[in-house]
């Protein structure tokens, strides 16, 4: 860290709270949700292309026709992710939509135990059932309040299982390509999926006020290109697992957010599920991470021997 002028811990926190804005600016935007997906990634890639022209271009003859399949499968599931992430916020509260997105690890991890046979630990199995247990005191929180907030509960959830197949399906991608290169890449098609999404269901891509272009611009610099390259930068100085458990409090800020732009009240069902959520998902990567550390530990132990 003594390298670094700036502490990756503030960066960090700042990344925390620009992510945080993103559910927020969703909300107040009047478009369909596919509009406001298209164009969070439409600028996105527009404000990254001179970068990527200048410099990133010859790497694309690194792509595999392996990684450009990956790459547009990857593209396709991020492209709906936002859009059942954005709809789901037509129905319920920010507080239950981001809360429910930070299920992603566990997601993550079933996906790599059916495609990968990574094996469960006890601990890993309980901090589930504890994430598990949060998500359904929220669902039944909200549908006491109404099924129209159940129905955002669950297209929060589906959009949470897209986000990890993006990531799964990007993750060998990414290891050959520089994070310019392949965020370009992954951006553009989800761009491309986003415009023939919208165009099959009509949604009109003109006219909006300003405030809306506003919020489209700010949506694609403060919490895609901001937030997620800190992240990326803060990886540099902080571990993985530092930066997952600091990205749970992404719902804590979108939540606190919410009360005070939107007034948006929290019920004491999304407190206790949320904060069960959170200490689910908390115990499984600080599990995961003791797993990693052994593995490391018995792997150098062989090289040694």
């Amino acid at each position: 860290m003594s390298d670094t002028k700036i502490n990756p811990y503030v960066a960090l926190a700042i990344g925390v709270f620009s992510v945080s804005t993103s559910a927020i600016l969703v909300k107040v935007s009047t478009a369909p949700s596919g509009v406001i997906a298209f164009y969070r990634l439409f600028f996105s890639v527009l404000i990254m292309l001179p970068i990527f022209l200048i410099k990133y271009v010859p790497e694309l003859r690194l792509i595999t026709k392996r990684d450009w399949l990956f790459s547009v499968i990857a593209g396709v599931f991020l492209a709906f992710h936002f859009i059942l992430w954005f709809e789901s916020l037509n129905y319920t509260s920010v507080a239950s939509s981001t809360v429910l997105v930070t299920l992603q690890p566990l997601f993550a991890f079933i996906g790599t135990y059916f495609f990968f046979k990574e094996k469960f630990s006890w601990k890993a199995i309980l901090s589930g059932i504890i994430a598990v247990l949060g998500s359904v005191i929220i669902s039944w929180g909200d549908l006491k309040i109404s099924g129209s907030a159940l129905f955002g509960d669950i297209l929060a959830l589906i959009a949470c299982a897209l986000v990890t197949a993006y990531l799964m399906f990007g993750q060998t991608v990414r290891k050959r390509l520089s994070l310019i290169t392949y965020t370009f890449v992954v951006y553009s098609i989800s761009t491309i999926t986003l415009l023939i999404y919208v165009l099959i269901k009509q949604e009109p891509l003109l006219p909006y006020g300003t405030s809306d272009w506003v919020y489209f611009i700010l949506l694609a610099l403060i919490p895609t290109l901001l937030g997620h390259t800190i992240f990326n930068w803060s990886l540099k100085w902080l571990s993985t697992s530092t930066i997952s458990m600091a990205i749970l409090f992404e719902p804590v800020g979108a939540a606190v957010l919410a009360y005070y732009l939107l007034q948006e009240s929290v019920v004491w069902t999304q407190l206790l599920g949320g904060g069960i959520i959170i200490i689910g998902v908390s115990l499984f990567l600080l599990d995961e991470r003791s797993v990693r550390v052994k593995k490391r530990k018995v792997s150098d132990q062989t090289r040694l021997n």
